[in-house]
């Protein structure tokens, strides 16, 4: 069936991210590198690569690896954290890297213009109105917004209630900025759907996870496939004095571990062993290291497998490609029925 309807309603998106279809690629840690982002520019979409906690020469490099396997535009997900965020924004710039994503909290003004400078489009994160109001004044070119039922560190809003609270107000506010919607997305329904509600496209990350292209680990793809939605679950956070982002990823030994750490640091912060910022960064530096065991070593028992809700719908191993057309298909199919 023709997807007339389908591109028309993704236009803006398309247009911003010079994609034949308006999906983005989530930017997983560990996952997202050189392989799958290339393999998702090449099926028409538009591949991130998660910078992460990469150094400078590390970006440098995967960004390089990464134009060597696709010609399609992609984009790098920055943290805006990251104590060398200048250097990384201008090696991508550098680089001729056409799209800068900025995660992890509320960007710089100047962080913005110094990557729309070396001539970069930037999207940003908003988990409100009136943080997306006050991140398109500061330059931002297009946002993301990204509701709970999503992997990794999440925000505490749903994504249904994200989009009617923040696609509207965009659209008449900014008419010209594209709303990209994320968060529980896993077929090509939901795509029409919120394209319908004046969405420009989507973001997918836990639907990318399960491809040929992937180097996640067998053991890591595998409890992806045996998982239902409601075994992604939301960490605990033990201490109030010790604010940490949420974390949803499938319930195992590692979600237990947190909870004990959080404890054990919870102690030593309360007898003046560790300062506030000390015991939090303590705190958030589980994730990477138990994420990289279980992505890349294959422990999924105490490794971190960060994981959305959409999870339940993974079903097998695929190639890129034929994911994509799938999404296409069932969202063509929807809006023409």
């Amino acid at each position: 069936m023709s997807n007339k309807s389908l591109e028309q309603l993704w236009k803006k998106g398309t247009d911003f991210l010079g994609t034949d279809h308006a999906i983005m690629g989530g930017a997983m840690s560990w996952i997202s590198e050189r392989n799958l982002v290339s393999a998702i520019s090449n099926s028409g979409c538009f591949g991130v690569i998660a910078c992460g906690a990469m150094s400078v020469d590390m970006l440098r490099e995967e960004i390089i690896e990464t134009q060597k396997l696709t010609d399609k535009p992609f984009g790098v997900n920055l943290i805006t954290m990251h104590p060398d965020l200048d250097e990384l924004v201008d090696i991508c710039g550098e680089l001729k890297v056409t799209h800068l994503v900025l995660a992890g909290g509320l960007p710089k003004t100047a962080t913005i213009q110094r990557a729309k400078e070396s001539g970069m489009k930037v999207i940003c994160f908003a988990p409100a109105a009136l943080l997306a109001k006050k991140i398109i004044k500061s330059g931002a070119d297009a946002i993301v917004i990204e509701g709970s039922e999503a992997g990794g560190h999440i925000g505490p809003v749903s994504t249904s209630v994200l989009a009617q609270e923040i696609i509207p107000f965009v659209n008449e506010e900014y008419p010209d900025i594209p709303v990209f919607v994320a968060g529980g997305i896993a077929r090509g329904e939901t795509i029409a759907s919120y394209l319908q509600m004046g969405a420009s496209g989507v973001q997918l990350g836990t639907a990318f996870v399960c491809t040929d292209e992937c180097i996640a680990h067998e053991n890591f793809k595998k409890l992806f496939i045996k998982s239902k939605a409601k075994d992604a679950t939301i960490s605990v956070q033990i201490d109030p004095d010790l604010p940490v982002i949420p974390v949803r990823a499938i319930e195992n030994k590692a979600t237990i571990e947190f909870e004990n750490l959080q404890r054990t640091v919870s102690d030593e912060y309360r007898n003046g062993d560790l300062d506030k910022t000390e015991a939090q960064l303590k705190i958030e530096r589980f994730w990477a290291g138990a994420l990289r065991n279980a992505v890349i070593d294959g422990d999924v028992e105490k490794g971190s497998v960060m994981a959305g809700q959409s999870v339940g719908m993974v079903k097998s191993v695929q190639p890129v490609s034929e994911v994509v057309s799938e999404l296409i298909s069932q969202a063509g199919n929807f809006l023409n029925r």
